[in-house]
């Protein structure tokens, strides 16, 4: 028999509270663990089927006390049939194209990145990102992770999206698109993207982070459906009730801050 050495533990911390960056006048706490080592693909998969995030080498997911704001969301690409609005602007961006990049920074994107950051979020952190912060985002990454370049008829970058790729879906990370095309709904688009690539990949999900029902920027992600939020441990189908209402289910919790 082959010798297999014992798993390394895995350790979970707890952050400090900061200001909550979704909803006004609350505090948030993350717990954040290091995703390395021979087994990342592994154990990102199923920290990303727990609710966790993942940021360069760190997966998190939201501890806050007294809150449950932040619900993981996912879309199973099968069942997945777009309204009409979603139609329309499928159609609206028929001719924009998405190709996949190695997940290497280039200073087009970083300038796109920048344009996005000054007109949509000028007064937070990641609008004083320099381009080696920019590098680091799309390149620290210890899994496979690509970006979607979103390119015009005349081969203009008007969106990108940071994706990895999981065993049973692929994960938006950050998508960021040209200011001054709202009609098109880029954002959106991105998101019919990656659910039409899953299903070609076979891959049955496609997660998109947290739906933040008090955040009119977060709220969006309950339009696509059918979608699935975790609460309680388990995911379920959202329902037009949830959707209309606050927060679904208990909020995340977690038995201790090691586990083996």
């Amino acid at each position: 028999m082959s010798y297999k050495p014992p798993r390394r533990p895995q350790f979970f911390y707890t952050t400090a509270p900061l200001p909550c960056p979704y909803v006004p006048g609350r505090t948030e706490r993350k717990v954040v663990t290091e995703i390395a080592g021979p087994e990342a693909d592994g154990l990102h998969d199923r920290l990303s089927r727990a609710g966790f995030r993942r940021s360069h080498n760190i997966a998190y997911a939201p501890v806050c006390p007294a809150c449950n704001a932040c619900i993981p969301i996912r879309i199973p690409t099968a069942d997945f049939h777009p309204e009409r609005t979603l139609r329309r602007i499928a159609r609206a961006n028929a001719e924009v194209e998405g190709f996949e990049v190695p997940a290497r920074a280039t200073a087009e994107q970083y300038q796109l990145f920048q344009r996005y950051q000054q007109a949509r979020h000028g007064d937070g952190d990641m609008a004083t990102m320099s381009f080696y912060d920019y590098r680091a985002m799309v390149e620290d990454t210890p899994i496979e992770t690509f970006i979607v370049e979103f390119r015009d008829p005349d081969d203009r970058l008007v969106g990108a999206c940071l994706t990895d790729r999981l065993s049973d879906g692929l994960s938006a990370v950050y998508s960021f698109f040209l200011p001054g095309l709202d009609r098109r709904s880029l954002g959106t688009y991105t998101i019919l993207w990656l659910i039409e690539r899953a299903r070609a990949l076979d891959l049955p999900y496609v997660y998109l982070g947290y739906w933040v029902p008090e955040s009119r920027k977060m709220a969006y992600k309950a339009r696509f459906r059918p979608a699935e939020v975790l609460a309680g441990g388990l995911w379920r189908t959202l329902t037009e009730a949830d959707a209309a209402a606050d927060p679904v289910g208990p909020p995340l919790k977690l038995v201790s801050e090691t586990a083996g």
